[in-house]
């Protein structure tokens, strides 16, 4: 089983990264982590086939983490796509899917797919399997719009996979991310406190607690991309491929 960061950037495109989207795929999974506003082109950049995949989790309603749906969706409608899909995120999932579709591309929403789309609401520390993949949410901390807000605790393939979606920090990223074989994780400061997001200091001083078997960096800013050669924990890079 692999993951590919398809993007792994912030809001505002620091370092000229994309939105962020990883793909993980393996024999008995193929599946994105969140869809922001580029991830479409970005998904057709690296050769990903969009009909393969079988499920869609998203973080939270922020557009470089979720805008990027309808793009999607409209791109399977024009491919007269078949398989199933099911797009899955936090509670009003469904009424933040239909506006957005709507504020981009009027009338799509009405618009019946090819295909079975359902879009299902995760429930706060409530497991949910979707064939091979289970993913436990856990609530995160990150503003009081656009939400709510998960990090995920994902187990396929005989893995775990944490990702800590965008945040500042909580004590549910212990449990969400606890000796997890990966742990991707926002680093979007290197030391100075924003509010809603995590600074790689204060991540480092809780990483004996979460204990993960690896951790990649995601979601940084300039200052964190302009230390990153001096910094001892693996960055994300878009197109960057992992095994797990």
């Amino acid at each position: 089983m692999q993951l590919r960061f398809v993007g792994c950037g912030d809001a505002l495109g620091s370092g000229g990264r994309l939105n962020t989207c990883f793909h993980v795929s393996g024999e008995s999974v193929n599946f994105l982590i969140d869809c922001g506003a580029t991830s479409l082109p970005a998904l057709k950049r690296y050769g990903i086939s969009r009909d393969a995949l079988d499920l869609i989790l998203i973080t939270h309603f922020h557009g470089d983490h979720f805008g990027g749906l309808p793009f999607l969706l409209l791109d399977a409608k024009f491919a007269k796509r078949k398989r199933p899909l099911v797009i899955a995120g936090p509670p009003g999932i469904d009424i933040r899917l239909t506006r957005l579709m709507e504020a981009l591309f009027e009338h799509s929403s009405a618009t019946k797919p090819t295909f079975d789309l359902q879009v299902i609401t995760l429930e706060p520390a409530v497991p949910r399997s979707f064939g091979a993949v289970t993913v436990t949410p856990f609530p995160v901390v990150h503003g009081d719009s656009g939400g709510p807000f998960y990090a995920y605790r994902i187990e396929a393939g005989g893995r775990t996979l944490a990702y800590s979606g965008d945040t500042q920090w909580t004590d549910t990223l212990v449990a969400a991310a606890h000796d997890a074989d990966l742990f991707v994780c926002e680093a979007y400061t290197y030391d100075r406190n924003v509010k809603n997001h995590l600074s790689l200091k204060t991540l480092e001083t809780h990483l004996p607690e979460i204990n993960p078997k690896r951790l990649i960096l995601t979601h940084m800013g300039d200052d964190v991309l302009h230390r990153l050669d001096g910094v001892s924990h693996q960055g994300a890079s878009d197109g960057l491929i992992v095994e797990l």
